[in-house]
């Protein structure tokens, strides 16, 4: 497994990288309401990603036909934006989203209630987006990778939540996806020591009921497998010799 240590100069364009993909998802939040359509919130974020002179990052890979990732309810990720998909009140909606700015990737995911929604899917929201907050607590030079793993599960498990153990985080950079792999769920290794340099894109995908999952005939759309509501928070970090520096969080967190 070879992790790439981002040199002073590359970690800068990865800080300007997600800094725009932050804005972009500020922006993408905004425009969450019933009745808007899948296809519009992809035609917004692709027009906000051109507009800071970067190129959409999902657009293409390895297929995928839009610039965001646009999963409704029991849809995990992957989620194709259609014309005819529209949100309507009381639903949960995940963006994930990602962008290339000087040939430096990042990538983030939120996931919103539309108009009112249950009490049940606002904690299944802010259990998802803590759990991340949890695992980055270890997310530490000398520290190891499955520390991170262990800590979002420890968090999570307390809920009854599933944990999908299909997908998982990854490092990030000159590729969108690089290693190391980053699970979300316990593991009895401790994994590969962390470095500062390194860049990680850590995204918890909690499922209200089950973890299993199963794809869609377009091969791209992940659903619960059980249809239970399903939540995804992710932002890219970097390792450093203290705390981590978490490059997209939001405008309206820092």
């Amino acid at each position: 497994m070879a992790v790439s240590i981002k040199s002073a100069r590359e970690i800068e364009l990865m800080r300007e990288s997600c800094r725009l993909l932050s804005i972009v998802h500020d922006e993408l939040g905004k425009a969450i309401r019933p009745g808007i359509s899948t296809y519009e919130i992809d035609a917004l974020g692709e027009k906000l990603i051109r507009d800071c002179g970067c190129i959409p990052n999902f657009l293409h890979y390895n297929g995928y036909p839009a610039s965001i990732c646009v999963s409704v309810n029991d849809e995990v990720v992957h989620g194709i934006p259609r014309k005819d998909r529209i949100l309507q009140e009381g639903d949960i909606v995940s963006l994930d989203a990602g962008l290339i700015y000087k040939g430096y990737h990042s990538d983030a995911a939120r996931t919103y209630g539309v108009g009112k929604i249950s009490a049940e899917a606002q904690q299944l929201i802010d259990v998802t987006k803590q759990s991340f907050f949890e695992g980055i607590k270890m997310a530490k030079a000398g520290n190891h990778l499955y520390d991170i793993s262990n800590a979002i599960d420890a968090y999570v498990s307390q809920f009854g939540y599933g944990i999908v153990r299909d997908l998982v985080g990854h490092g990030i950079g000159t590729s969108l996806h690089e290693d190391p792999q980053i699970p979300n769920f316990a593991q009895r290794r401790r994994g590969l020591k962390l470095q500062a340099g390194m860049t990680l894109a850590i995204e918890p995908m909690i499922n209200m009921g089950r973890c299993d999952v199963e794809w869609l005939e377009d091969d791209w759309t992940v659903v619960a497998e059980d249809g239970s509501l399903s939540a995804h928070y992710e932002n890219t970090v970097l390792i450093t010799e203290g705390e981590p520096e978490i490059l997209t969080l939001p405008i309206s967190e820092r």
